[in-house]
């Protein structure tokens, strides 16, 4: 491996010296006049401007090559173009007006286009808008996207649910490396902050083919925020206040770039008390979480790197009944003490008609919980200052308490991809992907055993652009081995591929058909559990035979789109061998209930459809209306738990811009949850509701600088409704009532 990066290190020399210039103009095509202010950004190599006065633009330090220039800007279809540099004179890009929203380029699938020239369906949105909407956090605010749902214990605990499927099966980017954070359990959230984060993408369905093992069901691809562009400096400050919870959350940030460095900070800080409902608020759902992000980037002639650190400190109360009613924001026992450490590097090699990728990430997370027992009487003061009888707490002679689990998880990931010269109509990658991890316990009770597992895929994957329509095929092998210290010595394998299309079968009518293959490996909680889990209060037993997961998708999508009116319809059908779930065995141990991992096969399927109308000459005005759907069954017909109910989204919004309010919006959303009837043996049903949510922002000017204000409100009928993946449902605890936020940020 070290003499192939050599290797491609000495063909880079003999260009690395040619630097070049993109300058041009941007103009709308209908008028011919001069567009101010359009984005003008080539994503390959991350560096883009914005238009003058004149509509005239200017990008620096550009190497040899060809490369995709996009061109975005409210009110106008947004341009892909390819152009190659140098060029001999100043290019002209003209632009479509249209009321359709601006396209953005999607980071997730490795050819980075924008979505209409995607072969695979990806659904992206901005964590500005997400938090427009009034989510509390990014657990939260990915529950507005279609087809992904949160499985939440109150507030502060939520992780990502892809079309009913979670835990382990979605996995989760962040700074372009996989997350790693303990994410077997049903109590552990995403462990991210939303600040610091520009958008989200979903990848609907097996990814395994472009990430490995864990992405049977999906992806989450974090997308952190930009460095500011060229010779620019940028800062910012502002928080949010959430009347439910009488909590906020605050940040603050600063980035600046040269021609060649560039650098990023932001800090973070978020409090809430336990949640309101109709009737009480729901103890022990109060949480704080700290939160830094920094960022460092170079850029010369043919290679660029940056550089990323985050760390995230939260500390989790896990909710078990209704008890104390305060706004206090200190958890009460039982809670999670969590530090997650991200530091990840992100480097191109550029050569004249090729490049090097080579992403690397290092993470460490410690995790700890503090929990009661009641093994003997007594009376042992509690962290909040009550007394509680017959607790016994972890605490040395000097009555410091200590966690009742600690595991610490240490990974080290690397993903290395050859973008092959274009041949023809093939644009062309391989690569290498792999992780080695190591966990280890240091906390009295043990979930989980110290072990290591090692992973590395090879793949290849091709993006062939005919006349009239788009294919993307792909192949990959995976190895993975499991080390448990004095216990199972486990390897799993599976070769996995996918082929996609995308036509105009009309018109004005896209289809998107993809076929995907997927695998999953047993966790090391589904091959070697042997205790009480506290969080879901039960004893859970590991199988060390289990076996691979193994799925095969249909995709199929459908978008008709003209210049007022776009209609789409998603449909899967996703088959699953080997399903590996948890089921009661009826015994006890301790006077807890002991559960199982056991496998069988399951099928899931389902969909999304809606519609999009921005009427002629009411431009201004958008109604959109979405529907989703999933069932997921096992062989023999009994439903599969936690699959979220069908759901309605009906939005009206409209665009206000004059000239004391730019960026201006409204909203109003009535969201319908359907009954859940199709539950597996160990649930039960749950009941239909409405959730109606407004709210109203938009950018002002204060002291000659940008305010951005956003006004919602969510639950505005104060609903008393349990969501169906809500784990607190077994004890009747409703879900946040109704709930005002205000959002303020500065720009300086």
């Amino acid at each position: 491996m070290k003499l192939f990066f050599n290797v491609l290190l000495l063909l880079a020399i003999p260009s690395i010296y040619a630097q070049h210039s993109l300058s041009g103009t941007v103009t709308d095509k209908t008028t011919n006049e001069p567009i101010v202010f359009a984005n003008v950004y080539l994503p390959q190599l991350e560096k883009g401007g914005t238009t003058n006065e004149h509509g005239v633009f200017t990008i620096n330090n550009l190497p040899k090559g060809t490369y995709k220039v996009v061109i975005s800007i409210i009110g106008y279809e947004t341009l892909s173009q390819n152009i190659s540099l140098p060029l001999n004179e100043p290019i002209v890009f003209a632009l479509n007006p249209s009321a359709i929203e601006m396209e953005e380029v999607i980071v997730s699938t490795p050819f980075h286009k924008l979505q209409s020239d995607n072969v695979m369906k990806v659904e992206r949105e901005s964590v500005s808008d997400l938090k427009s909407k009034g989510s509390v956090t990014l657990a939260d605010g990915i529950s507005n996207i279609a087809g992904v749902e949160s499985v939440t214990t109150g507030i502060g605990i939520g992780k990502p649910v892809i079309r009913g499927l979670s835990s382990n099966r979605v996995l989760v980017y962040t700074q372009g490396v996989r997350l790693e954070n303990q994410q077997f359990g049903d109590e552990h959230g995403l462990g991210v902050s939303n600040a610091g984060i520009e958008s989200v993408e979903v990848i609907k369905g097996p990814a395994s083919l472009l990430y490995g093992s864990d992405a049977l069901g999906g992806v989450l691809y974090l997308n952190p925020e930009k460095f500011a562009e060229a010779n620019s400096s940028k800062a910012d400050f502002g928080g949010n206040y959430f009347t439910n919870t009488q909590g906020y959350s605050t940040n603050a940030g600063f980035k600046s770039s040269g021609d060649k460095f560039k650098f990023l900070f932001r800090g973070s800080l978020t409090e809430h008390s336990d949640y309101d409902t109709q009737d009480y608020r729901v103890t022990n759902t109060r949480f704080r979480e700290q939160d830094f992000k920094a960022g460092f980037g170079f850029q010369d002639k043919k290679f660029k790197t940056e550089v990323r650190y985050n760390v995230n400190h939260s500390k989790l109360g896990i909710p078990e009944e209704i008890g104390e009613q305060s706004t206090a924001r200190t958890p009460l026992l039982p809670y999670q003490d969590i530090t997650n450490h991200v530091l990840s590097s992100k480097s191109t090699v550029f050569f004249d008609n090729s490049s090097l990728d080579i992403n690397l990430g290092l993470l460490y997370n410690d995790r700890n919980e503090f929990e009661e027992h009641h093994h003997h009487e007594g009376e042992e003061e509690h962290e909040g200052g009550e007394e509680h009888e017959g607790e016994e707490h972890h605490e040395d002679e000097e009555g410091e308490l200590h966690p009742a689990l600690q595991m610490k998880l240490k990974t080290f990931n690397y993903d290395v991809k050859y973008h092959l010269p274009k041949m023809g109509k093939f644009e062309t990658i391989v690569g290498v992907q792999g992780m080695s991890q190591r966990n280890t316990n240091y906390g009295e009770e043990q979930l989980i055993p110290d072990a290591t597992t090692n992973d590395i895929g090879v793949l290849a994957t091709s993006h062939i652009h005919f006349e009239k329509a788009d294919v993307q095929l792909g192949a990959r092998f995976d190895n993975r081995t499991i080390e448990v210290l004095d216990g199972i010595n486990r390897q799993f394998n599976s070769f996995n591929g996918a082929v996609g299309v995308k036509t105009d079968i009309f018109k004005q009518v896209t289809a998107r058909l993809n076929l995907a293959t997927g695998f999953r490996a047993p966790n090391l909680a589904e091959l070697t559990s042997d205790g009480t889990h506290e969080g879901t209060n039960r004893y859970e037993v590991g199988n060390a035979n289990l076996a691979n997961e193994q799925n095969f998708q249909t995709d199929l999508s459908l978008e008709y789109a003209n210049e007022h009116f776009e209609l789409f319809a998603n449909g899967f059908y996703n088959t699953i061998q080997n399903y590996i779930y948890i089921a009661p065995t009826g015994e006890e141990i301790d006077d807890t209930p002991v559960f199982n991992y056991v496998q069988n096969n399951a099928r899931l399927y389902g969909g999304e459809i809606g519609f999009h109308l921005h009427p002629h000459p009411l431009d201004w005005l958008h109604v959109e209306s979405s529907f989703e759907t999933v069932t997921g069954q096992q062989e023999d017909d009994s439903y599969l738990p936690l699959i979220p109910a069908n759901t309605l989204n009906n939005t009206i919004h409209v665009e206000l811009n004059n000239k004391w309010l730019q960026k201006g919006y409204a909203f109003v959303t009535l969201r319908s949850t359907f009954e859940q009837n199709n539950v597996s043996q160990f649930e039960t049903t749950t009941g239909a509701y409405d959730l109606l949510s407004a709210g109203i922002g938009g950018m002002v000017k204060l002291f000659k600088k940008d305010l951005a204000i956003a006004i919602s409100g969510t639950n505005l009928t104060d609903e008393a409704y349990i969501n169906h993946l809500s784990r607190l449902k077994s004890e009747g605890i409703f879900n946040i009532g109704r709930n005002f936020s205000l959002g303020l940020t500065y720009y300086l």
